[in-house]
């Protein structure tokens, strides 16, 4: 008989943790939640101070029992579950239904899955956090009356299957907001002026600033004509040059925002998808000989704190590897966000000398890329900033003034990691300037003026929707996934070209929700609520009375809606096609995985087909064209036409150039034009590189050839 019983949510983290702990130890997982609010009813009982109403989810009764009896076997139990306000919440349930005394100290936390962690935490657990349960009760109760006394109404007034969520609806609103943004839009014209100009044997540019001292901006050809008429015939002299040291520090390791946002950039995951694999190198993987190891800390923080036995483990791999002018004299200390929980740390791995090398054989392609990741902006985090030599000249015709900078990596630093990236174009560094000096008289070579429009906000894509949640504090990061994905299943938006897109559902809904409920669709009124949240976690606010002011307020919209919101009939689109089995015009639905093709006539007439988009470009396999598709989970790929005679797929976009080494298929990868065939795998640019090079040395062996005729005797 085992003297502890230790309770985890995952058989996976479960087996990582036993391992540590001894025989003395038995480690027991629930399988994540064993009581909850039911889904068929509210569940909240409102006259009694808002009680939940909780019972044991279906299904989980018998793991409940089981872990009843391993309890009573036990000496001691303890609970170890995720270091979050959920998993506080659970070990609460657990803790109840084990007969656990509320103020015994049952409950044991840690933030990475390691030996040492492991075990440190077991020397000192301590009683549930009732803070914290009651801020994780709070966010409970708070949804389950958003969603259980609006969804109703919604299905109604509007459609079967709909919902509104608290946070989930303010993320739409974000979204339609931002395309009624870009459509109303009116680009303003606007002007550029660049110079260009000759000092001994180099070239520069330098770009009209303004005149008189001030900045301006030509708005129209008129006005940089203006500027051309009065320069060209003017002297360009150097007024005056800066010169300075630029310093470019590493960004912070990553928190779970900042994790989701840089996967979606760089490695094309979805916030789901993210957490899904950091949970999993959180729990443990099996490495070979090492058995099952935790590879990363908790993947759900808004913290960058880093703890100093990790800094000094860093520090000690970077000298190894990469020199001591790439450690910095003190480690870099980044600054945590208001509101954070500071008992966390930023997501880091458990050990920077477990270098993705020596794991990618243990690996998934996905978990090594996530880990890859991972490690990399952890340890580029630790190392000194990069350094860049920069130049400005300012120069002057007459009262009208140029600028020209340039710049050079003088040292690359962290750069030599890791960079991060972002959700616009990559700014190069320009070169360097040539040496100027003051009052040096420069040679006017060409004037170039070119035309611009500004341009309207970006849609958004998940790394971008992501970051604006978080900037705005609307929900928490690790609810950004299950947001998303809701907002995509209810077919209130549907991403295209990876950003989204409101559907004319999504903009019913929310406009309806708008007009009877503006204070639950308000940025600043949810961010509050968040703020609220937290200072309940802290133990400065009533979480009853939390719920009660919103909710008094929140009923009286709910009335009124009940009694005004009118019926909205959503006319079905229709389509140029006929149902083949009654002959009725088909109409455009929206599904869970998307639009598709219906017959009106249902229940009676149950025909229905999937949009498919086809594409000007021919399957390399059997010459049909290509389709666009979709996954059960709604991603976009291409496919054979001819499915499932031909089984020819591809996750990149089909273009129509082929390949110049192998004549294959090419697709859109990222922004590179790629060749599909993997044995071929080669960049376009490389290869047409490549054939120039074969080209170059054909003609320079035909003429080697030639001049050896020419010499050779009697020629």
């Amino acid at each position: 008989m085992a003297d502890y019983l230790v309770v985890v949510e995952s058989p996976t983290k479960a087996k990582t943790i036993k391992k540590y702990l001894g025989r003395r130890f038995r480690v027991a997982a629930s399988l994540g939640h064993v009581i909850d609010l039911p889904r068929s009813q509210l569940g909240i009982d409102i006259e009694n101070n808002f009680t939940p109403k909780y019972i044991t989810i279906r299904g989980k009764g018998e793991i409940l029992k089981a872990l009843r009896k391993e309890a009573k076997n036990a000496k001691k139990v303890l609970l170890a579950t995720d270091p979050d306000r959920e998993g506080e919440a659970i070990s609460w349930h657990l803790a109840r239904a084990l007969g656990i005394g509320e103020n015994q100290p049952c409950r044991v936390e840690f933030h990475e899955i390691t030996a040492s962690a492991v075990k440190e935490a077991f020397k000192k657990p301590r009683p549930i956090d009732l803070n914290r349960v009651n801020a994780q009760q709070a966010r409970r109760v708070l949804d389950r009356l958003v969603g259980y006394k609006i969804s109703p109404l919604l299905w109604k007034k509007v459609k079967k299957g709909l919902s509104a969520g608290r946070v989930q609806s303010v993320a739409l609103r974000l979204i339609v907001e931002r395309e009624d943004e870009i459509t109303a839009f009116v680009p303003e014209e606007y002007w550029t002026l660049e110079a260009q100009l000759a000092v001994r044997d180099a070239e520069i540019k330098a770009r009209y600033f303004g005149f008189n001292g001030k900045k301006s901006v030509p708005a129209n050809e008129a006005e940089v004509r203006a500027v051309l008429e009065a320069v060209e015939s003017s002297e360009f002299q150097v007024a005056e040059v800066r010169k300075r040291e630029r310093r470019r520090k590493a960004a912070a390791p990553f928190t779970t925002s900042s994790l989701q946002q840089e996967a979606a950039r760089k490695l094309g995951f979805t916030a789901r998808k993210t957490m899904q694999i950091a949970q999993q190198l959180y729990e443990g993987l099996p490495l070979g000989p090492d058995g099952v190891v935790g590879l990363i800390t908790y993947m759900r923080t808004d913290a960058v704190r880093v703890s100093p036995v990790a800094v000094q483990e860093a520090r000690a791999y970077i000298t190894a590897e990469f020199g001591k002018a790439y450690m910095p004299v003190n480690p870099p200390v980044y600054r945590t966000k208001k509101g954070a929980q500071e008992a966390h740390e930023a997501i880091r791995p458990t050990s920077a000398l477990r270098t993705p090398a020596a794991v990618r054989q243990y690996l998934s392609r996905d978990q090594y890329r996530l880990y890859k990741l991972i490690w990399e902006r952890f340890l580029a985090s630790q190392m000194s900033a990069a350094v860049y030599d920069t130049v400005t000249a300012k120069i002057m015709a007459g009262k009208y003034e140029f600028r020209a900078s340039g710049s050079q990596l003088k040292f690359d630093g962290f750069m030599k990691l890791y960079t991060e990236g972002n959700d616009g174009e990559e700014q190069e560094e320009g070169a360097l300037l040539p040496e100027l000096a003051e009052g040096e008289l420069l040679t006017l070579k060409k004037l170039l003026p070119e035309q611009h429009f500004t341009q309207p906000p970006p849609p958004y894509s998940e790394a971008l929707l992501v970051r604006t949640l978080e900037e705005k504090g609307i929900g928490r990061p690790s609810t950004y996934a299950p947001i998303i994905e809701t907002l995509q299943a209810r077919g209130y938006v549907v991403r295209e070209n990876k950003v989204f897109r409101a559907t004319e559902l999504g903009r019913v809904v929310l406009e309806q929700l708008l007009e009877f409920f503006p204070e639950i669709l308000d940025v600043d009124f949810t961010a509050q609520m968040e703020l609220e949240l937290d200072r309940i976690a802290a133990g400065e606010l009533d979480w009853v009375e939390v719920i009660r002011k919103f909710y008094d307020s929140f009923v009286v919209s709910l009335r009124a809606a009940e009694e005004k919101m009118e019926k909205v009939v959503l006319a079905p689109e229709e389509s140029d096609e006929t149902c083949p089995n009654c002959g009725r015009r088909l109409v455009y639905k929206m599904g869970r995985y998307g639009k598709f093709l219906a017959c009106p006539g249902f229940p009676e007439c149950r025909y229905a087909k999937p949009v498919v988009k086809t594409l000007a470009v021919d399957c390399p396999e059997c010459g049909k064209l290509l389709v666009e598709r979709r996954t059960k989970r709604g991603r976009l790929f291409y496919g054979c036409s001819g499915y499932p005679a031909c089984s020819f797929t591809t996750w990149d976009k089909p273009q129509a150039e082929k390949c110049p080494l192998c004549g294959y298929l090419t697709v859109l990868k990222g922004k590179t034009l790629q060749c599909a065939n993997s044995k071929c795998g080669a960049a376009i640019r490389e290869a047409k590189a490549k054939i120039v090079r074969q080209e170059k040395d054909k003609s320079a062996a035909g003429e080697a050839k030639s001049a050896a005729g020419r010499r050779a005797p009697g020629a």
